[in-house]
């Protein structure tokens, strides 16, 4: 006599009673709008690498100490910023060879031109030889977040400070913004 045909009775028996005597938790649908995801996303906001040369006006060669440049971001008009945007961590590096500071100033403007966020700080001299490098990093949390959704551009000035040394070097710079959301 042959043992399968009862062994699989046996198992038979032994899953129907599991299936009707296995727990289950109920689902609660009101739930799902307490469901939430939280993203980071991290964006490159301006890269740029320059040398003496952009410190003389063209054409009559005359030292200048101050450039300026404005970037729009337009991303920061998106719905997804306007109403999840929680924080942001705005980071700042420069690798220096020049043997001047520099002083660095970045403003986030209004669409209408009024300032919204001014982050200033220092870049150290360097050399040739060693170049220095330079972070900074602001933090904008929830109690100012409104700041950054209402900019909409970007300015950067860089002022040289010459000293006896001669104006000769490059200055690389990047920066981004590690946005946090709550969806």
């Amino acid at each position: 006599m042959s043992l399968i045909p009862g062994i699989n009775k046996v198992i038979l028996c032994l899953v129907c009673c599991m299936a009707l005597t296995g727990c289950v938790k109920d689902i609660d649908l009101d739930q799902a709008e307490e469901i939430g995801l939280s993203p980071d996303i991290d964006v490159d906001l301006l890269i740029y690498d320059i040398s003496e040369d952009y410190f003389y006006q063209s054409g009559n060669n005359v030292f200048q100490p101050v450039i300026r440049d404005t970037v729009r971001l337009e991303f920061l008009d998106d719905d997804y910023i306007q109403k999840d945007l929680t924080e942001v961590e705005f980071y700042f590096r420069h690798i220096n060879t020049f043997p001047q500071r520099f002083s660095h100033t970045i403003k986030f403007l209004s669409n209408a031109g009024r300032e919204q966020i001014l982050i200033q700080y220092e870049v150290a001299p360097g050399s040739l030889n060693n170049p220095v490098e330079t972070d900074y990093t602001e933090i904008i949390e929830e109690n100012r977040i409104h700041l950054v959704r209402n900019s909409i551009q970007m300015v950067i000035e860089l002022e040289a400070h010459p000293n006896s040394d001669e104006f000769k070097g490059e200055l690389k710079f990047a920066s981004t913004g590690l946005f946090k959301f709550d969806f």
